[in-house]
């Protein structure tokens, strides 16, 4: 192996504006074959697995790696800017704009690996149907499928309008909770994973201990912890239930 590889790989990334993986874990993340694939292959490589790593794994990212200044969550304090680019993870998501029973919805949609599509009643043919029954059939799909669209749209316009509370992580394990102030296509319940990697830009604005996230100061990178987000969902689920549940008895 080139003896310069890591550190061409780490510079790539850099420029794409990942966070900086130290050298040692470049190179332990590098495929285990001979021939090796040319750079570009080894840089998405090596992408796909910083972004699906654990950002508090020691020795992940060159150090001293961009972490939130201490006491950045006191509420007491209020109103600061962050001096530094800031990579983070998603540990939790929250619409706050949705009742508790939507978000219910919501989340076993995703656990069904589906996505909200409004409800649907499609009849299909059968073999047995004759041709105007079959007209009838197609008639009625058209019909299934403008509604589809209509429930699009909908739900596409309510999402521009919804407003997220983070919960994010720097590499030190600290926790900051983040709330949109100006919409972010990209976060949103179903669409952000667990574990996504989020680089807070410098000049972020940090009020009362919550990050403010726009998106000139939010750039969402991708990526998940697989593990985090199966156990998000079910324990979210269960949360939800519980405290929709209590409201309903209230």
């Amino acid at each position: 192996m080139c003896a310069d590889l890591p550190a061409q790989i780490r510079a790539s990334l850099q420029s794409q504006g990942f966070p900086t993986p130290s050298l040692v874990w470049i190179q332990s993340a590098m495929p285990n074959r001979i021939p090796l694939p040319p750079l570009p292959a080894l840089v998405a490589t090596i992408k796909t697995r910083l972004l699906a790593a654990d950002l508090t794994t020691p020795g992940l990212l060159e150090s001293p790696a961009p972490a939130f200044p201490p006491n950045l969550s006191n509420p007491e304090v209020k109103e600061t800017k962050l001096t530094r680019d800031i990579p983070v993870q998603v540990l939790d998501i929250d619409n706050l704009t949705k009742s508790k029973w939507e978000q219910v919805e919501e989340l076993e949609a995703i656990a069904r690996g589906e996505q909200t599509r409004g409800r649907e009643i499609i009849r299909l043919p059968t073999g047995n149907e004759n041709e105007d029954e079959d007209g009838v059939a197609s008639e009625a799909a058209s019909s299934a499928a403008a509604g589809r669209n209509n429930a699009n749209n909908a739900n596409a316009a309510a999402s521009k309008s919804a407003t997220h509370r983070l919960v994010l992580q720097d590499c030190k394990g600290q926790k900051v909770h983040g709330l949109e102030l100006k919409r972010i296509d990209r976060v949103g319940v179903g669409t952000l994973n667990i574990g996504e990697k989020i680089v807070l830009r410098r000049g972020a604005t940090v009020a009362r201990g919550v990050i403010l996230l726009e998106p000139a100061t939010c750039a969402v990178l991708g990526g998940k912890v697989e593990a985090w987000q199966k156990a998000w969902v079910d324990g979210r689920l269960a949360r939800l239930r519980e405290a929709a549940g209590a409201d309903a008895r209230g």
